[in-house]
């Protein structure tokens, strides 16, 4: 089979010739060992043109070792001959690089201690950001932070105040279960008090926040940096902590630990409900009892965790949301891993805390 090219055969035209040969494709199919090509007629040729040719052949399992060039002029020549030395330098071949466990252990690692070291990067440069707010209040975004407030703490008051409450329920019918064994009803108020203020509230709240609020502050920067709005905002000489970090950081520390204080009395609430239902104890009796259970530190300890816990939340949130890349896609991996480092944040500290406690005996 001899094929014939004639006229230009450039960049510019390349969409016209390679539908050309794709109607030659079923032809050229089978005629591997005898193809030539003749180019008596063509008027130019160029590396582009000629690089659409041979890979079309190629396709088409012509064997190019014995493809035969014919007619072509000396400058055609040296243009096809120089894009046939180098075709498989074209070819992509994607290869699957399967790493051994350990190397695969070792770059989770690299990766991980790269995050680590990125959160605590962007913790002290937060640190830093409210430091100047503190000394110069008036470059505190004060429009933007109580947006925020109302984003992050009263829009979230619904759904913190009813899952306390179930929670406070379930707690006070799982305890009532074992004390009715004993005919120690009463002090289930004990243990739901207890765990509820230090224990539950703030962890529980935490957790909700880390789900609603991480991920909203992630979302929001990951969408202005692919939007280029934080461009924008450099280009204006604007920090952008000031403009959108740090609001949110404040927001989120001022608000939890007044969320956390809804927790506690939705969840004390659940139980108080649960227990006249269920155990026989009466409102009055379930309050009188609280007051003697629970003491002042037991939920000012509960308190004390929810700025720490706020503020790596947010800190997470906010750094995952600068670091995402120019696609959609990286936004939704970037949200995804907010919320599950929030969560896993909140439990460590969590642990952290309750170790430390019990050291000092509180």
């Amino acid at each position: 089979m001899v094929l014939h090219l004639a006229g230009a055969w450039q960049l510019a035209g390349l969409r016209r010739l390679s539908a050309e040969l794709a109607k030659l494709g079923d032809a050229l199919k089978g005629t591997a060992a005898a193809v030539a090509v003749d180019g008596h007629a063509l008027d130019d040729i160029d590396t582009a043109a000629a690089l659409l040719l041979l890979a079309a052949l190629e396709e088409s399992g012509t064997d190019m070792a014995a493809l035969d060039l014919r007619g072509f002029s000396a400058s055609h020549q040296r243009i096809v001959a120089a894009v046939h030395r180098r075709l498989a330098d074209t070819r992509v071949v994607a290869t699957a690089k399967v790493l051994p466990a350990l190397a695969r252990f070792g770059k989770v690692a690299i990766d991980f201690g790269g995050l680590l070291l990125g959160h605590v990067e962007f913790l002290g440069r937060t640190l830093t950001e409210l430091g100047r707010a503190l000394l110069n209040p008036r470059i505190l975004r004060v429009h933007e932070l109580f947006a925020q407030l109302g984003q992050v703490g009263v829009n979230a008051i619904p759904v913190v105040a009813l899952v306390t409450f179930l929670i406070g329920v379930v707690m006070a019918y799982m305890l009532g279960l074992q004390a009715e064994k004993y005919g120690a009803n009463i002090f289930v108020v004990d243990g739901v008090a207890l765990g509820i203020t230090r224990e539950f509230s703030p962890l529980i709240v935490a957790t909700i926040m880390a789900g609603r609020s991480g991920a909203a502050f992630t979302a929001q920067l990951g969408t202005m940096k692919l939007t280029e709005e934080i461009d924008a905002i450099r280009t204006l000489g604007l920090s952008v902590a000031q403009v959108l970090v740090l609001p949110r950081v404040l927001a989120l520390v001022i608000t939890l630990p007044l969320l956390v204080f809804v927790g506690d009395v939705a969840g004390l609430a659940g139980s108080l409900v649960m227990a006249a239902a269920t155990l026989e104890i009466p409102p009055q009796a379930f309050l009188d009892r609280l007051h003697v259970a629970l003491a002042p530190r037991h939920y000012l300890i509960g308190l004390a965790k929810a700025p720490v816990f706020a503020l790596f939340i947010a800190v997470i949130g906010c750094h995952m949301g600068m670091t995402v890349s120019r696609d959609t896609r990286s936004i939704g991996i970037n949200t995804t891993s907010t919320v599950v480092q929030g969560i896993v944040a909140v439990i460590l500290l969590d642990a952290i805390f309750a170790v430390i406690f019990q050291n000092l005996n509180l």
